[in-house]
């Protein structure tokens, strides 16, 4: 009966404890939320805590009436999706044949891509390379430059090598080349293992800002991170945002700018739903060694 008891108890510590983690978490973004729905008055003097004081839509209006800030959240999106993609299709095809006993040099390859992980040339000589190779100020780059991770293939790699060889080897034996066993049999066992690193891959490129505020200077071109980096560091808003005498009345940079962060964490709160079954499954990624 004690040993109940004390069992319940420690349960309710442990509930506590969990719901106030969640508040920790949960409450920046709640009251970036209430500020961008709340009155400049409201946020200026500090009356805002959790829900929205004078609530209003004045700040998403705002927004979506300055080109500036939807370019840059289409090219956000253009660059998350086709680099997402090309990260998925460049660690696969690094993956893959790294899973391979039969791979003449696979051990060299692989501690040749481990050694990038720890030792690489440096932001320095690598702006100067892209210079020399005049890739700045061009979409392409932002694609091609950050397109492959070595941490993210060897843990794709071994995902692989967990696959049983005998499936590969009962597919030869049907016919299967080598492309065919990685479309119908490694992919689709990988799923779960794929997509977890596609997240984290889209993840760091939809906040990605640094290497876009120094590649890009073309205005059409940056992504919505950078606007929100200026608008943040440099409380720089743009004209168009606030050019008139009502919008000075209704609106302040500060409700600008979280309603401009909302907007920007939006996307992976919709994506995120629909591949945490492949990220519980994945979470794991890497853990089995074959």
């Amino acid at each position: 009966m004690m040993g109940n008891f004390k069992r319940n108890i420690f349960d309710y510590i442990i509930y506590v404890i969990i719901i106030l983690v969640c508040i920790l978490c949960l409450y920046p973004f709640i009251y970036v939320l209430s500020s961008s729905l709340s009155s400049p008055d409201a946020v200026a003097s500090a009356k805002v805590w959790f829900f929205p004081v004078d609530f209003n839509f004045d700040a998403y209006k705002k927004i979506f009436e300055d080109q500036q800030i939807l370019i840059g959240y289409a090219n956000a999106f253009y660059y998350t999706i086709l680099g997402t993609l090309v990260n998925i299709i460049l660690t696969v095809s690094g993956a893959y044949p790294l899973s391979k006993r039969r791979l003449r040099g696979r051990k060299l390859m692989t501690i040749l891509i481990t050694f990038t992980m720890w030792f690489n040339a440096g932001m320095i000589p690598f702006y100067l390379n892209l210079r020399d190779l005049n890739l700045l100020d061009k979409r392409i780059t932002l694609i091609i430059a950050f397109g492959c991770s070595a941490f993210y293939v060897i843990l794709l790699r071994t995902n692989f090598q967990s696959i049983p060889e005998e499936i590969e080897e009962s597919a030869k034996i049907d016919g299967a080349n080598d492309l065919t066993i990685l479309f119908k049999i490694f992919l689709p066992l990988a799923k779960p293992a794929i997509a977890t690193v596609g997240l984290y891959y889209a993840v760091s490129r939809w906040n990605g800002y640094f290497w876009a505020m120094l590649i890009l200077k073309d205005p059409k071109k940056i992504p919505l991170q950078v606007i929100l980096k200026k608008m943040i560091v440099e409380m720089d808003i743009g004209e168009e945002a606030m050019q008139s005498a009502d919008a000075i009345l209704s609106l302040s940079k500060e409700t600008l700018i979280f309603a401009t962060i909302i907007i920007g964490v939006i996307p992976m709160l919709i994506i995120y739903p629909f591949i945490q079954k492949y990220f519980e499954k994945g979470s794991m990624v890497g853990s089995v060694k074959g």
